[in-house]
This record gives C-alpha cells, structure tokens and sequence, in this order.
C-alpha cells in the first residue's frame, strides 16, 4: 500500500512533470532519429559509401535503442510516450558533409536535452545516471562527426 501512495505521490509532483516533459522531448527526438539516420544511410554516395552507410545505419539503431529506453522510463513515472516524432526536415544537401553536419546538429540538440535532464533530476541518482550515460553517448557522437568532418 505504501508503494501506491509513493508513486502517485510521485506522478503528480510538478519535478516529474518536468522531468516528464523532458523525457517525452528525447522520446519524440530519438523517433525522429531513426528516420532522419536511416533516410542519411540511404542518400550516402561515393568511394566511402559502405563504412559511412554502416555507421549512419548503426546510428538509426542506437537511436532506436534509445527510444525503447526512455520510453520504459516514460512509462516506469507514468507517463504516455507519443507517437509523434519530432519533425525531420528534409532539406535536400546529401554531400556527405551536408550530411554530416546536419547530424552533427541533431547530436547537439540530444545532448542538450539528455543534459537538462540530468538536471533536472534532482535527487534520483538513478535518472541522473540514466541522463549521464546518454550524455557521454552523445558526447561521443559529436566528436566521431567532427573527426569525420575534419579535414587533413
């Protein structure tokens, strides 16, 4: 019975709601990914088509990995995850560093959220983890699209 009181103590509380806009935020930017990486994998010409086809691929499925565990989250504080991703805009550059820029931008915009949610989670050490381990993720990501965007 106390485990009931403590959770609907928490789904109401005005942190989880942020924390539950938040979420939903990734959630819905994460869908986006996998179309966003899967469309860039497909547009890929060129010498170096394969290794870069791979790598934008292997980013759709992360993106997709990511997807299931923050809408676990989202449900796990009661929340709704939407079927609503966030809009992809098309903007028809498909050089490999149009490309690479555009999700480099895209990486920039998750870090951003996965950091204001560690933020915001205040004293769960357990989400603040959550946000921190997709921080170096995207972190990661930023500097693997710089090195491929840099020139020797």
């Amino acid at each position: 019975m106390a485990a009931k009181a403590t959770k609907s103590k928490i789904k109401g509380s005005q942190s989880n709601k942020k924390v539950l806009s938040i979420l939903e935020e990734i959630f819905s930017q994460e869908m986006a990914g996998i179309a966003r990486y899967l469309h860039y994998s497909f547009m890929i010409m060129g010498h170096n088509r394969i290794p870069i086809q791979k790598w934008f691929r292997d980013q759709a499925n992360e993106a997709m990995a990511h997807s299931v565990l923050v809408g676990e989250k989202i449900t796990s504080l009661g929340g709704h995850p939407s079927l609503v991703a966030a809009e992809v805009k098309e903007t028809n550059l498909h050089s490999i560093d149009a490309i690479l820029e555009e999700s480099l931008e895209f990486e920039h915009k998750a870090l951003e959220l996965y950091k204001k949610l560690a933020k915001e989670a205040g004293s769960d050490i357990a989400l603040e983890e959550f946000a921190r381990g997709f921080v170096k993720q995207e972190t990661e990501h930023i500097d693997e699209v710089l090195k491929m965007l840099a020139r020797t």
